[in-house]
């Protein structure tokens, strides 16, 4: 359900001097087609930031939202005038996507006033925004009716309840940058693809925010990262990095499982284990279309995705109105500074050797990053200098004092202990059970 147009500019698939309707009948043509528009190099310029929330009774977080109550707040929601578009996921989560910023500090003043505005909507309907990465309460429950996401859920189903959980119960801070430069070096795509999923269980594990689980924690820090791990990996699992990232993506696109197909009347079509490959080589009784493999491509999770730019997946949603500044700020830095970005990859490059050559998330590091967070030493001792680099490098990207007192804040309040958001949701959960307001 989109309550705005989104402003930050998504390349399509369907872009170029062929028509959405162009019948792809070859491989090459799907390759040719990712290579040209999932990457865009480039100098890093824009960055952007999407939000996601759950919504809750104010002061009574664990009491389910009335679908009627829902409709009202959207309904609300939609005469607001924002810069950032307005989304609802399938469970009724709220997702604020910003337009493409030129600095750091413009992206966090023009989503500051967002939120602010959506805040004030929500207030008088007795509704808060709560950022945390699952629904510590309330059971997955789908609020949003459509083709996509009736496909989606009987998709997912059939490999186990975290698909669902997933659509209906999680909220992310979603960091999105540049692609970077063609050329090798700190800025360069190659190694922006690399850093981006090295330094990944690292951000998984700093900014970890969801013990919880249906009233009960669920042994990991982030239960969130855990559900994007039980999704089948041909939908949620990244390419091997030991590839060119356009090839890598490319062959993903290719082998991934399709979804759904898309009809104009009735239930969307759910095939069994066909990918994308076999389609274009008639596994359908019709062939794809350039919008078809736009829509695929749509469907794909992995921890970060290619869309012109890259799109980082693995942050929990933060607690408190301004949580997410953080790890927004954090993430620019290590990826925009150069010397910043050259001193995390050199930090995380080791962490590869945990990996064992299997893909993100469903490998040992990632999994470790999301049960225990902090408390795996690698993963601590990377995150402190990652940390120290991205606070040295915050005033050479123009940031606040403000921004970068609350990078400091956080960096000695939980990364120097050792703890993430996670371990204070599991200390206020064994002092005051479900009266723990999130």
């Amino acid at each position: 359900m989109v309550l705005h147009p989104r402003i930050w500019r998504v390349p399509s698939m369907t872009e170029g001097d062929c028509t959405p309707s162009a019948v792809l009948v070859a491989d090459a043509d799907v390759e040719a087609l990712v290579r040209g528009i999932c990457f865009k190099t480039g100098p890093p310029r824009a960055i952007g930031v999407e939000l996601e929330w759950l919504v809750q009774p104010a002061g009574r977080p664990h009491e389910p939202v009335a679908p009627d109550r829902l409709d009202a707040a959207y309904a609300a929601l939609r005469d607001l005038s924002l810069s950032s578009a307005l989304t609802v996921e399938p469970g009724g989560q709220l997702e604020l996507s910003s337009a493409p910023a030129r600095s750091l500090m413009e992206c966090v003043t023009a989503v500051s006033a967002d939120l602010a505005a959506v805040r004030a909507a929500l207030g008088p309907l007795g509704l808060a925004l709560a950022g945390i990465g699952t629904d510590p309460w309330r059971k997955p429950t789908r609020w949003l009716r459509h083709p996509r996401y009736d496909a989606m859920e009987t998709y997912l189903d059939r490999t186990g309840p975290a698909g669902r959980a997933m659509m209906c119960s999680s909220a992310s801070v979603q960091v999105c940058l540049d692609a970077g430069y063609e050329e090798p070096g700190p800025l360069g795509l190659g190694r922006r693809w690399r850093l981006a999923h090295l330094l990944g269980p690292v951000l998984v594990a700093v900014f970890a925010n969801s013990p919880l689980a249906e009233g009960h924690p669920t042994g990991w820090r982030s239960t969130r990262q855990a559900m994007w791990a039980g999704i089948e990996p041909g939908r949620s699992a990244a390419p091997p990095l030991d590839a060119d990232p356009r090839s890598g993506w490319a062959r993903r696109v290719l082998d991934a499982p399709v979804m759904c197909v898309r009809t104009d009347d009735g239930p969307w079509l759910v095939p069994d284990a066909l990918s994308f490959r076999e389609w274009i080589r008639g596994g359908l009784p019709r062939p794809p279309t350039r919008a078809d493999l736009d829509y695929h491509v749509s469907t794909l999770f992995p921890p970060v995705r290619p869309r012109g730019h890259l799109e980082l997946r693995m942050i929990d949603a933060q607690p408190g109105d301004d949580g997410w500044i953080v790890p927004l700020a954090v993430t620019a830095a290590l990826f925009d500074d150069p010397q910043a970005a050259e001193t995390a990859y050199r930090c995380v490059k080791s962490l590869a050797e945990r990996t064992r050559g299997l893909p993100a998330p469903g490998n040992e590091l990632w999994l470790t990053a999301a049960r225990r967070g902090l408390g795996d030493p690698e993963l601590h001792d990377a995150a402190l200098v990652c940390f120290a680099a991205a606070c040295e490098a915050l005033p050479r990207l123009g940031a606040s004092p403000e921004v970068m007192r609350a990078a400091a804040e956080y960096r000695d309040r939980h990364t120097a202990r050792r703890r993430s958001p996670a371990d204070d949701l599991i200390d206020g959960f064994t002092q005051h059970g479900k009266d723990l307001l999130v």
